[in-house]
């Protein structure tokens, strides 16, 4: 992964210097190891600020609804997703883009290494290929990659972004034989009362930061309805039931629209399993309608188009 990086800059680098675009969004390391930033660079001389390495899991399409003038994006497998959802509600053009496709070889989840070193403060992160290597003050722990990938990493089916316009480094093979969904099953071989449970005690934790809801490319709306006022949704305590309500009218705005980034998961500084309320829908969206969010322009979202031959058992 961290080959890419000189392609980036180069590619970024002539974008800037012909005048192409007026900006590149993609990745400058971060202060801390394990975080990287998001950064939008105006200038050829910043373009050496870019990089991309195992932890730059924050999805960039974020920051494109309702960008003006040409803009260039370092767009991996998820990503490339997204910006296909933005263009198809009209929340950027497409002539606008310049897509940096990047064969996403799944990231890092800084958690489980920290979570592994027990509380061992990490200095500097390396990696090659197959490892990751933590070093601290008197410690360096080499870490398989595949076994402290983000979770939807572990699954990714799409790990080549879908739509680019330049794609660095040759395509990645996709997983195949993995049972995407077998956490969701879990929760419907319970019982109504036994499921509500399970979902009081997941949301917990909850300190109504919505930082799962700023950090997420689908929460675009002007005025979320958690910030209405006229009229008032719910409140702004930590009240179970607000709470609940939060989250559960989050993920229904995401059905049929979610890539499953997890940008969710890594933002939500309570470690809250914020994917457990949308990979539901996610399942469900594509086994009524055999749709994946992103996928493709041509395709509407199900939840934006009528068929007399719609699954209506739920009514």
């Amino acid at each position: 992964m961290l080959k890419y990086t000189s392609k980036i800059r180069e590619t970024a680098r002539r974008l800037l210097t012909e005048h192409r675009v007026d900006a590149v969004i993609g990745f400058r390391k971060g202060t801390v190891p394990m975080i990287c930033q998001p950064v939008l660079i105006t200038t050829p001389q910043e373009v050496d600020t870019l990089y991309w390495d195992s932890f730059c899991g924050v999805n960039l399409a974020n920051y494109l609804p309702k960008r003006q003038g040409p803009i260039a994006i370092v767009a991996k497998g998820c990503d490339a997703r997204n910006i296909v959802v933005h263009m198809s509600e009209n929340q950027i053009k497409r002539d606008q883009l310049f897509i940096i496709g990047i064969p996403c070889k799944a990231m890092g989840d800084r958690r489980k290494i920290t979570r592994a070193l027990n509380g061992q403060e990490v200095l500097e992160v390396t990696e090659d290929a197959d490892t990751i290597v933590a070093k601290g003050e008197g410690f360096e722990m080499p870490f398989n990659k595949a076994d402290v990938l983000q979770d939807n990493c572990a699954i990714c089916i799409h790990r080549n972004p879908v739509i680019y316009d330049k794609l660095i480094g040759e395509p990645v093979p996709e997983q195949d034989g993995i049972d995407r969904y077998a956490d969701v099953q879990k929760l419907e071989a319970m019982g109504a009362d036994e499921r509500w449970n399970y979902f009081q005690d997941l949301v917990a934790p909850c300190i109504r930061c919505y930082a799962c809801r700023d950090v997420c490319p689908l929460c675009y709306c002007p005025t979320c309805f958690v910030d209405e006022s006229r009229p008032q949704w719910l409140g702004k305590s930590i009240d179970p039931t607000d709470t609940m309500t939060f989250h559960l009218l989050r993920a229904f705005h995401c059905a049929g629209r979610c890539t499953d980034c997890g940008a969710c998961e890594q933002a939500c500084p309570m470690g809250i399993r914020v994917r457990r309320f949308t990979r539901k829908l996610e399942k469900d969206v594509l086994e009524l309608y055999a749709y994946e969010a992103g996928m493709t322009m041509e395709a509407r979202p199900p939840l934006d188009v009528y068929r007399p031959d719609d699954s209506g058992d739920f009514i």
